[in-house]
């Protein structure tokens, strides 16, 4: 059995905070080697935001830094030095890729973009994650803005269409303006090595953070096309269908959905609700959707009369049902430890471990994995250096400039 179906690609890494280093994670869990290069003294942007372990004096692994840099290696290199310049070149000759997400025009000034790179190393797929894309497949009008994850879900749509009321607008929880172009750009990697393999043409990858919320929003796209709609946040329900959403208990919240008929009747029966399969407003499906706030209205005034585990015992297994659950409540969930989807990694400074999100994609015969924490910073520079063939003298010269 192989440790990880990406174990024999090499990925030289210079993105960093969320975006770019959650796209080479899943790179890493599943073999790939990623070498993540990073500027000298600081570092990655997240190492030092912690949050940290209480009594961790060391300070150099916090939550978030760990949580999307496991399984990497870590080279420091001063980009803006010709022996950095250099060792960078050094990299890229036998990689398959190489992945950033500065601002349009960054690597451009420092002579290190896609078409110098490229006459080093033909099969190069050189990929980008800019808020606006990169000005080689589209000059969008805001291609020299910068962007986090708020611009992108802001502007992509996807926070016009979540909220309580179409008059309140509401970010995602989590930074999905981040995570989800991080997702499409190792998408994008894969299919630009499966291509360089099969022709030996490397090429431009290029993935926007505000693009990729669009493509995640595509229902808004087709109704704006097809009945001139502009869709607005529709709460924790569905715009056509019902019931389809999010419904109270006494201690929390649950999901129920349930819109077709069969599905509709066991929930009334399994709720002891005779009175709502009874009633001729909510008699088919059209009509529920119809009229689907009366219904919300009926249905959550029988849900809040049970508990959260209550609800579960009845409907769990019987039609699509969950609760909506807590960190702690997933933490002590039997699915998440089985399915290894909450992991310890080794946390420097700290005999307490650390927990992090664990590998979603399982695969039999080539499983991924959370091997290792995240890298010291610099902690692979000389082995990689020597590795590549970068002579001893100039990995001399790059330790006393970096004071590593």
């Amino acid at each position: 059995m192989t440790l990880g179906a990406l174990s024999d690609i090499r990925i030289i890494d210079l993105t960093q905070m969320l975006a770019g280093p959650y796209g080479t994670m899943m790179l890493a869990d599943h073999g790939a080697e990623v070498i993540k290069v990073e500027p000298p003294k600081t570092g990655d942007m997240t190492r030092p935001g912690g949050p940290f372990h209480e009594g961790d004096e060391q300070r150099t692994h916090g939550g978030y830094f760990q949580s999307v840099n496991r399984n990497k290696k870590s080279v420091v290199l001063d980009l803006k030095t010709e022996e950095g310049k250099a060792a960078l070149k050094a990299l890229v000759k036998d990689a398959d890729a190489v992945t950033e997400n500065f601002r349009v025009g960054v690597m451009d000034k420092l002579g290190l973009n896609y078409e110098v790179l490229k006459e080093i190393n033909p099969k190069l797929v050189y990929g980008t994650l800019r808020g606006f894309g990169d000005p080689r497949t589209g000059k969008s009008p805001y291609a020299e803005w910068p962007a986090f994850d708020v611009v992108a879900q802001a502007m992509g749509g996807i926070m016009g269409i979540t909220g309580p009321d179409p008059e309140t607008p509401t970010k995602i929880g989590p930074g999905v303006g981040d995570i989800v172009p991080g997702m499409m750009l190792a998408f994008g990697v894969l299919m630009g090595i499966h291509h360089a393999r099969r022709t030996g043409e490397g090429q431009f990858v290029d993935v926007s953070m505000v693009d990729s919320i669009l493509a995640v929003c595509e229902r808004m796209v087709y109704q704006h096309s097809i009945q001139d709609k502009v869709a607005r946040p529709e709460g924790n329900g569905h715009p056509f269908i019902c019931p389809f959403g999010m419904f109270p208990a006494k201690d929390g919240f649950v999901t129920i959905a349930a819109p077709s008929q069969d599905f509709f009747d066991i929930l009334c029966d399994l709720l002891g609700a005779p009175h709502l399969k009874a009633d001729e407003r909510f008699s088919n499906p059209a009509d529920r959707g119809r009229l689907k706030q009366d219904l919300i209205v009926e249905l959550s005034a029988v849900t809040s009369s049970f508990t959260k585990k209550e609800l579960q015992d009845r409907l769990g297994g019987k039609i699509p049902f969950g609760p909506v659950m807590q960190m702690d409540e997933v933490a002590a969930d039997p699915h998440f430890a089985i399915r290894e989807m909450v992991v310890p990694v080794e946390q420097p400074g700290c005999e307490r471990e650390t927990r992090i999100a664990g590998v979603p994609i399982k695969l039999t015969a080539t499983p991924g994995g959370v091997r290792t924490r995240g890298p010291f910073l610099g902690e692979h520079t000389e082995d990689i250096l020597r590795d590549v063939g970068v002579s001893e003298e100039q990995i001399e010269l790059i330790r006393m400039k970096l004071e590593i």
